[in-house]
């Protein structure tokens, strides 16, 4: 990355690292508002990043399970953990565009602290897009230690571990964490895995039939008609370059801030994170209305709505019908077992929409109504974003199983009844998974699987 001929500003310097300073620390505070996305956003700008959001780990205590009952198997779905941004573009667009302001003297003193710390990102990201980082790494053993802590029955000498991955280095590399954590703890559990293109059908499906509908004019229609009147970011353009003649000519303001947004989201899952921020550059209704589009984005593109046909999360029947096949294979086994998977945002999201997972499986036709019911895409997918399904009986010879589901692992509830919530009976929850799978008719041509994330 070449480099620029402006000048640090220290006191802007120091003011960002100070914004970051408490930025960070707002991570650990509870007790935020769980209603008001602004207001979470306001308290912590790195949620406004939704996908790109560093793994926050669970948020509450588990639940004790009832009288007798004892967890002997484990199913979980997760995404790789943190990332750096997937394309060269998302790191130099920006830098780019503000290099070439800066050779016509026209950025301001904030345009050119701006410009050296892009230059700064730009040089830690090269030749690393997409790849898993450090944090990453350690998000995903945290992950793996906390589910051996949490059920240490399953993980027990006479346990099976079957660990599989999509074919993605960052998938694979967040897999072999996983093990690699689990055989720290558990050196004498019996662990296969694998990263093979077989598995790609459920591990990592992408729907023809259904990605034309995501991708329909309707869906683009409404999608414009929701960003239309969040975009108005004059005030951010002329904060970086002084001349307004330039910015009227050389300068699209909604896609400078559009890939200043995703840098600044995106270095929160890398070193350079840990002293350097963007987010500082954008006042917070520009971060919320930034969030409010990327929100409304993944709504449409994997929630249930008559806008996008009304069947998205059913990309990922595949998915459902394995586990609960692979469920079902487990119950018979006379020793406890795990099947761990990794994989991608775009499959967790869908895959907990098709599951019902508090309440993200309801149908939303009004775009403006995503917040007020609940559609808030940062408790979903952040980066190491995982589903866990725990299952508990008495005995060997028990017939009435317990399970819970775990998302990003918090308890969640499902769309059915339970005497024992958070806990439901095995058998309730099968026949609803499996009654939802067989309503859905249309069989998508498969196509072949994508790296998945935005």
């Amino acid at each position: 990355m070449p480099q620029t001929k402006s000048l640090v500003i220290p006191a802007l310097r120091s003011a960002a690292r100070l914004l970051l300073l408490l930025s960070l620390l707002t991570i650990s505070l509870k007790g935020q508002a769980q209603d008001d996305p602004r207001e979470e956003i306001r308290q912590n700008p790195s949620l406004s990043g939704n996908n790109f959001l560093a793994y926050p780990g669970p948020q509450r205590q588990l639940t004790p399970a009832p009288k007798g009952y004892r967890p002997f198997c484990v199913s979980h779905y997760g995404r790789h953990g943190s990332r750096y941004l997937t394309k060269r573009l998302d790191y130099t667009y920006a830098y780019d565009l503000l290099r070439k302001a800066d050779d016509e003297g026209v950025l301001t003193p904030l345009g050119c602290d701006v410009l050296q710390r892009l230059a700064l990102i730009a040089d830690e990201s090269e030749d690393r897009h997409g790849d898993l980082t450090p944090q990453g790494q350690q998000q995903i053993r945290d992950i793996m230690r906390r589910m051996v802590e949490r059920f240490p029955q399953v993980f027990s000498n006479t346990a099976t571990v079957d660990a599989r991955s999509t074919s993605v280095p960052r998938c694979i590399l967040s897999m072999t964490s996983a093990v690699q954590e689990l055989t720290r703890l558990r050196p004498n559990v019996n662990v296969a895995f694998n990263a093979t293109y077989h598995d790609m059908r459920y591990m990592n499906y992408v729907d023809r039939e259904l990605l034309k509908q995501a991708q329909a004019e309707g869906c683009r229609v409404a999608l414009d008609a929701y960003c239309a009147p969040r975009q108005n970011f004059r005030r951010l353009v002329n904060s970086l370059i002084s001349d307004s003649l330039y910015v009227k000519r050389r300068v699209n303001d909604e896609r400078l801030a559009y890939y200043l947004f995703r840098v600044a989201s995106g270095i929160q899952n890398t070193k350079e994170g840990q002293t350097t921020t963007l987010y500082d550059i954008f006042t917070p209704d520009e971060l919320y209305a930034e969030w409010q589009m990327d929100n409304a984005y993944w709504f449409l593109g994997y929630g249930f709505s008559d806008i996008n046909g009304g069947q998205q999360p059913f990309s990922q029947r595949f998915l459902l019908r394995k586990m609960v096949e692979q469920a079902d294979s487990c119950l018979r086994l006379d020793h406890p077992s795990v099947n761990l998977r990794f994989g991608h945002e775009t499959m967790v999201l869908p895959l907990v929409c098709l599951m019902g997972l508090n309440a993200f499986g309801q149908t939303i036709n009004d775009l403006e109504q995503l917040e007020q019911k609940g559609w808030v895409c940062y408790r979903i997918v952040p980066m190491a974003c995982n589903v866990q399904m725990v299952f508990y009986k008495k005995g060997r010879s028990d017939g009435d199983i317990l399970f819970k589901v775990l998302l990003n692992e918090d308890e969640a509830t499902l769309p059915i009844a339970s005497d024992v919530a958070p806990y439901y009976h095995w058998a309730d929850a099968r026949r609803f998974f499996l009654e939802r799978l067989d309503s859905f008719q249309t069989a998508g041509a498969a196509m072949p699987p994508s790296e998945g994330g935005k």
